[in-house]
This record gives structure tokens, C-alpha cells and sequence, in this order.
């Protein structure tokens, strides 16, 4: 194991509107009419409110984030493209229930496919969609259950690709979060779809049965679902001054309650967190000495944004305390985990993030490393 030597502790400012420090205020969170629910910072992946949210539920509808995520996982690879044709089978065809209303043997668009499963729901679109990725549906449903493992969606089971009633088809509302999420910021363009509002398909006009697209400017997404078993479901996501919330309810007694349920934790949690970004992407923190290499530092940072959900009342500034490794040897490839930095006070740490290389270090000549060697040497003897 690596030994820490510096510790270097310093204050991370914040910009808040207040220059006046104040306590954490926030009360206890709304009790929703609702089997279970869970409120998620879309972008740090925080939980912030949740009721049996790892509580095993039939997702209807909700199924569909599933495969139209794997749409659009399959379109960013080029596997797909939005102009590939899609002959409708007789099983697509007769599907029951929400429906796009295409016609067997008759050809349809990736692109309106992908419209018919996010906006209107249908499970025909779903059904052919399926077929023409995997060959069948019970392949595809192997596909999404092996995609569900890949995101940590350890409760769930998907058998088709509609969310049709179905023996062992289930999920929760933290895994139906987990899929909105990476939908969200996996695939930003196609994400747009889901605010849409309607879709004419076959000279038939079909609003989008999230309802709260009309009533909340912020929110852009997600999905509905609804069966008997399951009640009304809803996933939905809003984005206020640069915080983005995700919301699941499910097992409402109506339409209108899984409307009003969600917007409910909704408002909570922008009322009451943001997201803030304490560090950069290639943001350096530190110049480490290295030794035995061409260079004698190197430049230590952040391979990505460093986000995090707070109370939005948190004060302006942060003890952060940054640990490097007490030795650097050269060789040192750009990544390489050399610390670690921890923001925050004892007994309420915010944040704890390694910190790694921005830069390559080669190792330095013969009679460089011999001679680094000795120095580090007798510095280790004091």
C-alpha cells in the first residue's frame, strides 16, 4: 500500500447569493400517495428523497426508457441510423393496449419508432423496435437485462419490451431513476424527443401523456406508465439554474395524482439543493515532485467535472484537504491516481474524489534516476 504524505488543506470557495452564513434549513421532505418514489440529482447521481425505492414493482410503460436507451445506445455506435427501415411484423401489428398504430408489412422509420416508444408510448413501435435489433423480443429482453446489469439496476427483470403485463417483469423506482439518468447524459440530443408534446403517426395525433410538459416550463421528460397491477407511474426530469432533478413515483391511483405526486418532489428538491461544480475538468490542484524522471513535477487535477448536490443555504467557502502519494516515481502516464481530495469538515464530508496525473512523465536518464534515488534516500533518513 501507497503511504499519503502531504496533507494540504485549504478553503474552496463557493459562489452563493448570500455572503451571510446561515444554518442548513430544510424541512422533512413531502410524504407522497404513492408505493414508492425517489428523487435523484440527475447529475451527481445523489439521493434525496426516496420511499421503498428498492421496493420490487411492476414498471409498465416505464419498461420503455429501457428500449428506447437501447435505441439510442445502438444509434451512437453506429449500429443504427434514424433513416434505417423497419418492416412491422404481425406480432408488433396486433399489440394491444397504448399503440403507434402501424400497419403489418408496411415499413417504418427508426426515427418514428423511436418517436412512437417515447411520445406515444406504443407498445407495437416497442415490439418492432425490438425485433429489429435482436432478431426477436425475448432476445432483446436478454439485451436489456444485460444493459440493466451494466448500470447497476440490481432490481430488475425485463421479460418484454413494452412493460405488457408479465410474469417476473419488474424493477423499482431507484432503477427506473438509474435509466432516466443515463439516458439523460448519455445521449443529450436524442434526449430533446422526450419534451416533445405530441406525434402524428398515420394521420393519427397523439399527445405525449406526461403532463407535466405542459404545466412546468423546466420539465423536458421522461415517461408514463400505467396497468392495473402497476397503477400510474411516472418518471419525469427538470432542469432549473443549472440543477437537474429527476423524479419517480410509482403506484399512483390516477393520472392526475402521479402529475401532482411527482411535481411535489420536484419542487422540493430544487426548493432546497443545487448542484454545484467545485472543480474542472483539467483543473490543476497541485505541481507533485517526481522522481527520477525527465521532468521534477508534475501537474495533478481532475479527469472530469467534480459535481456535487448541496443545501442550497451551505455556506460560501469549504475545507478541502488534498492527500498526495509520498513518493512519485517516474514513469507516470497521463490518469494515473496519485491522491485523493476530501471537501468538507469532520463529520460531514461532502465530497472525497481522487485526484490524478494531467501529464505524462517519462523516466529521466540513467544518472537522473541514480541520482534522485540518493537524495530520496537521505530525505527519507530525516
Amino acid at each position: 500500500m501507497k503511504t499519503l504524505l502531504k496533507t494540504l488543506t485549504f478553503m474552496l470557495s463557493l459562489s452563493i447569493s448570500s455572503v451571510f452564513a446561515s444554518p442548513n434549513l430544510i424541512p422533512a421532505p413531502p410524504q407522497l400517495s404513492a408505493s414508492s418514489y425517489i428523487l435523484m440529482d440527475a447529475y451527481t447521481g445523489d439521493v434525496l428523497v426516496e420511499h421503498n425505492s428498492n421496493m420490487i414493482v411492476e414498471p409498465a410503460s416505464l419498461t420503455k426508457l429501457m428500449t428506447a436507451y437501447i435505441v439510442e445506445y445502438e444509434l451512437a455506435r453506429g449500429n443504427l441510423a434514424f433513416e434505417d427501415m423497419v418492416t412491422v411484423s404481425e406480432k408488433a401489428w396486433r399489440m394491444g393496449g397504448s399503440r403507434m398504430f402501424i400497419r403489418e408489412g408496411t415499413q417504418v422509420s427508426i426515427e418514428n419508432l423511436l418517436r412512437g416508444i417515447i411520445i406515444q408510448s406504443g407498445n407495437d413501435a416497442s415490439v418492432a423496435a425490438a425485433e429489429y435489433i435482436a432478431g426477436s423480443e425475448s432476445a432483446f429482453a436478454d439485451l436489456m437485462n444485460q444493459h440493466a446489469k451494466l448500470l447497476g439496476m440490481n432490481n430488475t427483470n425485463f421479460v418484454n419490451a413494452s412493460g405488457f403485463p408479465a410474469e417476473n417483469h419488474y424493477s423499482t423506482a431507484y432503477d427506473m431513476a438509474l435509466i432516466s439518468r443515463a439516458t439523460i447524459l448519455q445521449f443529450p440530443e436524442n434526449y430533446k424527443m422526450y419534451a416533445e408534446k405530441e406525434f402524428t403517426y398515420n394521420d393519427i395525433r397523439q399527445p405525449n401523456r406526461n403532463r407535466l410538459l405542459w404545466r412546468d416550463k423546466t420539465v423536458d421528460g421522461l415517461k408514463t406508465g400505467h396497468t392495473e397491477a402497476a397503477g400510474y407511474c411516472l418518471a419525469v426530469s427538470a432542469v432549473r439554474n443549472g440543477t437537474r432533478m429527476i423524479a419517480v413515483v410509482m403506484g399512483t391511483k390516477s393520472d392526475e395524482a402521479r402529475t401532482a405526486e411527482a411535481q411535489k418532489l420536484m419542487d422540493f428538491g430544487f426548493r432546497y439543493y443545487e448542484t454545484r461544480k467545485l472543480y474542472s475538468r483539467g483543473q490543476v490542484v497541485n505541481n507533485a515532485r517526481v522522481w527520477g524522471g525527465k521532468q521534477s513535477s508534475v501537474k495533478v487535477g481532475f479527469d472530469e467535472d467534480v459535481l456535487v448536490t448541496m443545501p442550497r443555504q451551505q455556506g460560501q467557502t469549504l475545507p478541502a484537504t488534498l492527500e498526495m502519494q509520498k513518493e512519485l516515481v517516474a514513469p507516470i502516464a497521463v490518469g494515473d491516481v496519485l491522491g485523493s481530495i476530501v471537501v468538507g469538515s469532520e463529520g460531514n464530508i461532502v465530497l472525497e474524489r481522487s485526484v490524478v496525473a494531467l501529464e505524462a512523465v517519462e523516466a529521466g536518464g540513467f544518472f537522473k534516476r541514480m541520482f534522485d534515488r540518493i537524495k530520496l534516500f537521505f530525505m527519507n533518513l530525516f
